[in-house]
């Protein structure tokens, strides 16, 4: 069957939009028992008829026309809350994750994500949510070329013995967080579970030829996983989806351009930076020397009016050269 490729941002905002299909994505990735899932508010959207003009790149990258993550409060069985973060990197920018850095750190700042806690005395304060990130990333990530999913988890030690310890608290809970890396280009070679069946949605090699569109089988997913691969058909077939797609892929043709030129620009620089370096660098070696040759040459005797004219230098440099520090 065809589906949207969810890659795309405006193909994953559209099968997390399915509330019910929401929460078993997301509690499939993450392990977590999602009994509410509230998406917040977000900053940019896509305006696919205001897009479809060709605009210059620096006009692309500073109107709010392209959302690049999504995040959304859950709450779990217990009772507890979580922040997850989604950020979605389909091309390879050099500045990408302090992109990411940069949007975490705003996450941390917002004075909404806060829940009233009580101290042991009973006492009521204000907490950050813990927050998760979760990083689908389509190009390579280096070192770790074979594996699909990746959990970065935090482990809290006793310092001096190196136990862990087990217990929970606000303080900590709210400044360290844990972070999963969804590695799309691993995907392809590994099906070792369902979760990694799940998001092989995910896998580019199945691509048809425009990138939109993927080819799967229904019957190879899970019964519960199936209303994901309905709604992932159901994008396919919604024309706004299909058009706003390739305004995504204009917007990431034009910022490959505009990183690849800021790459050259920098190599360029970088290049000049060197060259005068080299110079500043075989100037002072020359100096050194010459000072070095004027100062055996006193000591052979010779005056300084000779000295200029066996070194082929000016008279008045020597004072210059004989004392460097002065």
């Amino acid at each position: 069957m065809e589906i949207a490729n969810p890659i795309y941002d405006v193909v994953f905002k559209y099968l997390l939009e399915d509330n019910k299909v929401a929460k078993i994505f997301l509690s499939a990735v993450t392990g977590l028992d999602i009994i509410h899932l509230e998406f917040l508010p977000q900053e940019l959207s896509v305006d696919a008829e205001k897009s479809k003009q060709k605009r210059p790149i620096t006009t692309a990258l500073t109107l709010s026309v392209y959302r690049l993550d999504f995040s959304a409060k859950i709450r779990q069985a217990d009772g507890s809350e979580k922040i997850i973060l989604i950020e979605i990197q389909k091309s390879k920018f050099t500045n990408e994750s302090m992109r990411f850095r940069k949007y975490l750190g705003k996450q941390y700042m917002n004075e909404n994500f806060f829940q009233w806690v009580s101290d042991v005395a009973g006492k009521r304060y204000k907490s950050g949510i813990p927050i998760l990130p979760l990083y689908f990333l389509g190009e390579r990530l280096e070192g770790f070329e074979g594996i699909p999913i990746i959990n970065v988890d935090r482990v809290i030690r006793d310092r001096y013995t190196r136990e862990v310890i087990g217990e929970k608290n606000h303080f900590i809970d709210a400044l360290f967080h844990q972070g999963i890396v969804i590695n799309i280009p691993a995907l392809s070679k590994k099906r070792r579970d369902e979760l990694e069946l799940l998001l092989s949605v995910f896998d580019q090699e199945n691509r048809q030829e425009n990138h939109h569109i993927m080819n799967v089988k229904e019957i190879d997913f899970p019964e519960k996983f199936r209303p994901i691969i309905r709604r992932l058909q159901a994008a396919a077939q919604e024309k706004e989806v299909r058009d706003i797609m390739t305004v995504e892929d204009d917007f990431i043709s034009e910022l490959n351009e505009y990183e690849n030129r800021i790459a050259e620009a920098n190599k360029q620089k970088e290049g000049e930076r060197q060259q005068k370096e080299e110079e500043r660098r075989q100037k002072e070696e020359e100096r050194r020397q010459k000072a070095e040759a004027i100062k055996l040459l006193l000591r052979l005797g010779m005056d300084k009016a000779e000295i200029a004219q066996h070194l082929d230098i000016p008279l008045q440099t020597i004072p210059d050269l004989e004392n460097p520090e002065g």
